[in-house]
Order: structure tokens, then sequence, then C-alpha cells
């Protein structure tokens, strides 16, 4: 018999969702008789303790005796249970300072933790996450800033709906100015926020036709790789090299901010890849967007003018465009950006049932066999020790920070 526990979030601010909802710890039971499930006691999580009796699943104070535990953000290193396999977001693959002394415990308890974020297929395509509903609620908060800023329009709040279905009902009737939209990216973040962009009739032009002209009715066009970055000394673009040697690219990102009135970012960004802009390129008179959705939410990365996040009840703050100062939104002088790390939270029980379905059908089998390519390539520690491909955080986990 294997133990699944499903842990109460510890970190702060609480996050409200679950690995695994109640319904599909049900089906679990139901088809894999060898498999048990507990669940920590939990008054913040989307779904109740009630919810999770009914499907079959213990509450408990401690799922201290599960084999595998199961959380979404960071443990909080007090509440860690040594020698254990854990499945979370540790945050700790880029070196984050703020999660140093997280991998430190992890390997002083003697703990096998495997990140969700890295579990890839063989392409290094991400398996499971939130990037989809991030998208959604991203987009959804743009457009909601762009009309509070305007004064033209006004949306309802994400959070304050029960499911992704009661947020469409909301779009019934919106009518937008004819504002344009760039969307960056192209993966999961990027389909979310297309994905409103529909469902709010804002219709797709292609990049020269978006650079060219004006029109009478709302667009948006989706910018990939090609369209943002090109190699320094070639001018050419290949997906392959930028992956693999981002440094020799630049970004090409500007000519669109004289033509765009909202930024959706949803691009992946580290350390080695070029920001979309500079933070002195907001001052120029041509550089005409009013309003950022840093929806990836890299304090100082792709939008260098991200200063770091909101929350969820007040989601955007404005940058003086001269000063480059955190101040009010909405005012004359300022760019204002909507930049919050958990926003799947508005959306929680829809999101995690997304999660939740692809950790069962791409992960689950692995899991409790025990080991697999796949669990391989994402396993940071195992057993209080890093994993030869994460041995490069090895100064990291021993307390010395880039």
């Amino acid at each position: 018999m294997i133990t699944i526990g499903l842990i109460k979030e510890g970190k702060s601010p609480a996050d409200n969702r679950v690995a695994l909802i109640p319904s599909q710890c049900k089906w679990i039971l139901k088809n894999l008789p060898h498999v048990k499930i507990i669940a920590e006691s939990s008054a913040t999580r989307c779904f109740s303790d009630k919810e999770y009796i009914s499907a079959g699943v213990e509450v408990m104070e401690s799922v201290a005796e599960a084999d595998i535990l199961l959380g979404i953000k960071e443990v909080p290193v007090q509440q860690l249970v040594a020698n254990k396999t854990y499945l979370f977001f540790s945050h700790t693959r880029k070196k984050q300072p703020y999660n140093q002394k997280l991998l430190q415990a992890i390997l002083e308890k003697n703990i096998t933790l495997i990140d969700y974020e890295c579990l890839e297929h063989e392409d290094g395509q991400r398996i499971i996450g939130f990037g989809f509903f991030a998208g959604v609620v991203g987009a959804h908060n743009g457009i909601m800033a762009y009309g509070n800023r305007t004064g033209l329009y006004s949306l309802e709040r994400v959070y304050k709906q029960r499911s992704f279905r009661e947020l469409i009902h909301t779009y019934f009737g919106l009518r937008l100015p004819n504002l344009k939209i760039a969307v960056t990216g192209s993966g999961r973040v990027a389909h979310g926020i297309i994905e409103v962009m529909n469902l709010m009739g804002i219709h797709e032009v292609e990049p020269d036709d978006y650079l060219k002209r004006r029109f009478s009715y709302p667009v948006f066009t989706q910018l990939k790789g090609a369209d943002l970055y090109e190699h320094k000394e070639t001018g050419k673009y290949s997906r392959e090299d930028f992956h693999n040697t981002p440094g020799n690219y630049k970004s090409k990102f500007l000519p669109y901010a004289s033509q765009t009135d909202l930024l959706m970012n949803g691009v992946y960004w580290d350390k080695t890849i070029p920001r979309l802009f500079e933070k002195t390129d907001v001052a120029a008179d041509d550089f005409i967007i009013q309003s950022i959705a840093d929806i990836t939410d890299d304090a100082d990365g792709s939008v260098p003018i991200n200063v770091g996040d909101q929350t969820i009840e007040d989601p955007v703050y404005g940058i003086n465009k001269k000063t480059l100062q955190k101040v009010a939104p909405y005012n004359a002088d300022t760019i204002d950006v909507m930049a919050v790390g958990n926003l799947p939270n508005e959306l929680p029980r829809d999101a995690s049932r997304y999660f939740g379905e692809q950790l069962i059908k791409f992960v689950l089998e692995d899991l409790l066999k025990g080991s697999s390519p796949l669990l391989d390539r994402a396993t940071i520690t195992k057993e209080g020790q890093l994993t030869k491909p994460y041995d490069y955080l090895t100064d990291y986990a021993k307390g010395i920070v880039e």
C-alpha cells in the first residue's frame, strides 16, 4: 500500500490550490486499490475537508505517515518532514536567493524533492503547471486595469466568480475601445491570454499589420520568439540556438512599444535572456504603452519596470515614467503594472482540476512505480543529495549567493 498525503499549504500569503481535487481522489481510490490518500485538514483550501471526506479521503491533522507528500507552493522549512518524498514548486532551480535555506533544509532532512516545474517531456515541454489559468486571470486583470485607467468600461474581479464558466458570463455585453494589445510568448500562459482575447471578441492581427496601422476595433497580436529576438551579429533567429545561447541575442520589441496600448507578457525569462526593453525606454515619447500585465511576473525581468509582487486584492501599481519609482496607478505620468505571483488562485477550483488531470495522466503511474526517466529529470534531491542534473546547485546549497 502506498499512501499519498495532500499537505496543507503553509506559505504566506496562503495558497488555496491543491494537487488533486476530491473527484480525482475518488477516481484514484476506486481504480488503484493499492493507493491510499490522506489530506491534512485545511481551512483555506479551495475544496473543503468535507468534500474530501465525501470522496473517501481521510482528513487528518498530520499527514506525516504518508509515503509521498503533494503540495503546491514552497513548504516552510519548519514544516518539512524528514525522509519523505515531496512534490511541489520549490523555485530553487534558478538559484533563487529567497529559497536557498529551503533547499539546504531539504538536504539536511534527507528529503527527495521532485519539482513540478522540472517535469518535462523529452523535448523540454513542461508537463504540468498552472500557466493556462495564470494567462486567463492575468489577461482579465490587464484588460481590467486598462479600463480602470481610461474609465471607458469596467470589469468585475475574477476571484469573485465561482468558476471560469461564471467568469465568461461577465463578458457578455462588454464593449471595448479600439485598443491594441501585444501578447508575448507561445506557451501555456500565452494560450490562456489568447483564450480571454477570443472570449472578449478581440480580433487577432499579424505582427506586420499591427505595426503599420491603427484599427477601428480592439485587436491583439501574438509575438513569439522570432518576433521578439534576433542574433546580435546575424540579425536572424533560431529557436534552438536561442535556447542554448540566449546571451547572443538582443530584443527587437521596441517598435511594438510605439503601437501598443496594453502589453500582456507571457514569455519565459531568466537572467541570460534579453529583456523586452530597458527601464529608460519608457520615458521616450513614442513608448505609448499605458498598461502592462506581467503575467510571468519576474521582478526586474523581461519587463524591467516590474518592481515586485502585488496581492490578488490589489494587483496594480504605477511606475512613474521619469523617476521609475513605484507610485499609485492610473495617472497620466505612469505606466500601470499588474504583477501578482499567484494569479491562478483567483480561479483555484478550475486551476486545481486542470493541474490534477495532468498529474494523473502523465506522472502518477511513474510516481507509484518509484522511478522513471521522467521523474529522474525532475528530481532535484534524492534522499538528501543533489542529483547529477542539478549538481550546478552545489554552491547555492552551501550558502553561496551569486
